[in-house]
C-alpha cells in the first residue's frame, strides 16, 4: 500500500472538524492540491487528526470517514453492522422497506443503501466512492440474507435530489424480474428498482404517511406530485372519502391503481389525473374546487445554494396556490426535500404564501425524515426533509 499522504487544513475549520461535520469544500482549500480521486488523507488541523477521500470533481474535495482510524474492510462492516442494529425496530414491525445507510448519517460519507425486501440498492454521490464498493458489497452480504445489490450513480452533492436520472446496473447476485412488493406500517406497495425515482419509493415519508391515515377520516384528500400514490394509500385506509392524485410522470396512474388494488380499497375513492400540478391546482382555484385535506410533496426545487432564493419563490407560490384549493378550515399539508431550504426558511415560506392568499395558518404538526434517515448533531445539512400539517382558517 502506498504511503498515506497528509495536507493541512485552515485552522478556522477546526471547530467544525473536532465537532464532527463530514465535509471539506475545495475552495476552503489551497488551489494547488493535486490528488488522485478516491485516494485517501490523513487530514490535520491543527491538534486535530481525521481520515477523508479526496474526489477530484466534486466541490466537496474531502469527505471525513474517521478521526480515529484509516478505514479498511473490517471498519466498513462495523458501519454496516451497527446501522443495521438501528433499523431492528423497523424490522420488528414488519417493514420491508427502508434505508439501511444513510450516508454521513451512518459515517460512510456519499453513500446511501436502501433495503426492499432482499435486494440492496446502492447510491454513490461521489465518484470516489467507487473505491469502497467492493468493501461494501461484501459487507452488505455477511451482515443481512440477500438475493441481489444494484448500484444507482448518482454524483450530487444533495443528499435528497429526487429529480435526476441514474443508471443502475447489478453489483451482486441478480436483479429482480419487473416489480416487487413490499410492505410498510401495513399496506402492500409495488415497486420497480430499476426505473423508479429515488430508488424505487419515498422511503423518508414513511412515518409522514401514517400521519396522514390519522388525519384523513370523511376527508376528501387532493394529493399533488402523488408519484405512485403512497400518501393517498394511507388516507383511504384512515377512511378518507375521496382521494385525487395528481403528478405529470407517465405511467404512474397504473402502478397507483395498482397499490389501491394490492391494498384491496375501493377504486371508486381513487382518481389520478396526469398532468402538471401548477395547471391542476390554478384549474381547481379558478373553479373554486376546493378539498379538505391538500398535500403538496414537490421534487427539490434547488440542487445548490445558488438556486436557494428561486427555490423558495416557487416554494411560495405553489404553497399559496394550493391555499386556494383547501376548503373552509382544512388542512394543508405541505413537505419539501430541497437541503438548501431550512426548516426555519420553510416555515417563513409557509407565512409568507399565507398572506399572499389571504389565508391564517396554523401549524399542528411538523416532522423531518424518520430514524432511518439520522442526523449528526454536527451536520445540519442531513436534516433536509422538512413536512408541516396546518388549519387553513379565513383572517379575521
Amino acid at each position: 500500500m502506498a504511503k498515506l499522504r497528509e495536507i493541512t487544513i485552515f485552522p478556522q475549520l477546526k471547530k467544525h472538524l473536532v465537532q464532527g461535520h463530514p465535509w471539506i469544500y475545495r475552495d476552503k482549500l489551497p488551489k494547488s492540491l493535486r490528488f488522485e480521486t478516491g485516494e485517501w488523507l490523513r487530514v490535520k488541523c491543527g491538534n486535530w487528526t481525521g481520515f477523508g477521500l479526496w474526489d477530484n470533481k466534486s466541490p466537496i474535495a474531502v469527505r471525513i470517514f474517521s478521526q480515529r482510524h484509516l478505514p479498511d474492510r473490517r471498519w466498513l462492516q462495523q458501519q454496516v453492522q451497527t446501522a443495521w442494529d438501528l433499523r431492528e425496530p423497523l424490522r420488528q414491525s414488519n417493514c420491508t422497506a427502508y434505508r439501511w445507510l444513510f450516508g454521513e448519517g451512518d459515517r460512510l460519507p456519499g453513500i446511501t443503501v436502501d433495503l426492499y425486501g432482499e435486494y440492496a440498492v446502492v447510491q454513490t454521490y461521489m465518484e470516489a466512492a467507487n473505491v469502497l464498493l467492493d468493501w461494501l458489497v461484501r459487507s452488505l452480504r455477511e451482515v443481512a440474507p440477500l438475493q441481489g445489490i444494484l448500484w444507482r450513480t448518482k454524483h450530487l452533492e444533495n443528499l435528497e435530489d429526487r429529480d435526476t436520472d441514474s443508471k443502475t446496473q447489478v453489483l451482486w447476485g441478480k436483479e429482480p424480474k419487473g416489480d416487487i412488493a413490499v410492505t410498510e406500517h401495513g399496506l402492500v406497495f409495488q415497486v420497480n428498482l430499476q426505473t423508479g425515482q429515488k430508488t424505487g419509493l419515498f422511503l423518508d415519508h414513511r412515518e409522514n404517511r401514517k400521519f396522514i391515515g390519522e388525519i384523513s377520516r370523511d376527508k376528501t384528500v387532493l394529493n399533488c406530485f402523488s408519484y405512485t400514490g403512497a400518501f393517498s394509500l394511507y388516507a383511504l385506509r384512515g377512511g378518507a372519502s375521496q382521494v385525487t392524485n395528481v403528478d405529470v410522470g407517465k405511467q404512474l396512474a397504473e402502478v397507483a391503481n395498482t397499490n389501491v388494488r394490492l391494498n384491496h380499497f375501493d377504486p371508486g375513492k381513487h382518481t389520478f389525473v396526469t398532468a402538471d400540478c401548477f395547471d391542476v391546482l390554478n384549474r381547481y382555484a379558478q373553479a373554486k374546487q376546493t378539498f379538505d385535506l391538500v398535500i403538496l410533496d414537490p421534487p427539490s426545487f434547488a440542487k445548490s445554494k445558488k438556486n436557494r432564493f428561486a427555490a423558495i419563490r416557487a416554494y411560495t407560490k405553489l404553497n399559496a396556490l394550493a391555499l386556494q384549493c383547501v376548503a373552509p378550515n382544512g388542512l394543508l399539508v405541505s413537505a419539501s426535500c430541497t437541503s438548501q431550504v431550512s426548516p426555519e426558511a420553510f416555515r417563513e415560506m409557509l407565512a409568507s404564501a399565507a398572506a399572499a392568499a389571504n389565508y391564517y395558518l396554523q401549524i399542528i404538526h411538523e416532522a423531518g425524515q424518520p430514524c432511518d434517515h439520522p442526523v449528526p448533531a454536527a451536520f445540519p445539512e442531513g436534516r433536509y426533509l422538512k413536512f408541516v400539517v396546518a388549519k387553513v382558517s379565513p383572517i379575521i
